[in-house]
């Protein structure tokens, strides 16, 4: 185990890191400070900055609503609330890493409600629209 101390964003931490190979070439030296000024010394460990909190997971779709099949961006919404489909009708387009992807209607039915609209940011799993 070595102590060393890093500097993120001008606040010093001192670490303790497992060296799993022992090899010195990897090791550079902080460079010193200027002649006549004194070190910065700590005594106490300074714990790292605080993790921020994740963030909440989008709601998961229920029985009869057709989820998202994964986290993307919601570039067209074909149907509004009242229109009747055909399975394999196409309901929604997300977009995720410049690729649109269809999402189709599983069996016929009717739009019972819209839970997103164009622009919105979804999650997998999370409710598009509902079926009744």
């Amino acid at each position: 185990m070595k102590k060393l101390r890093i500097t993120v964003e001008d606040k010093e931490y001192e670490v303790t890191v497992e060296v799993l190979e022992d090899d010195e070439s990897y090791y550079q030296p902080m460079p010193q400070a200027a002649a006549g000024a004194a070190p910065a010394a700590r005594s106490a460990q300074v714990d790292a900055p605080p993790v921020s909190a994740p963030k909440p997971a989008a709601p998961k779709a229920a029985a009869g609503d057709l989820p998202s099949p994964l986290a993307g961006n919601v570039f067209k919404v074909l149907v509004k609330p009242g229109d009747s489909f055909t399975a394999g009708q196409d309901l929604i387009i997300l977009e995720a890493m410049k690729m649109e992807t269809s999402i189709s209607a599983p069996s016929d039915g009717t739009v019972a409600a819209v839970h997103v609209k164009e622009g919105d940011t979804v999650q997998e799993g999370q409710a598009l629209i509902s079926i009744s």
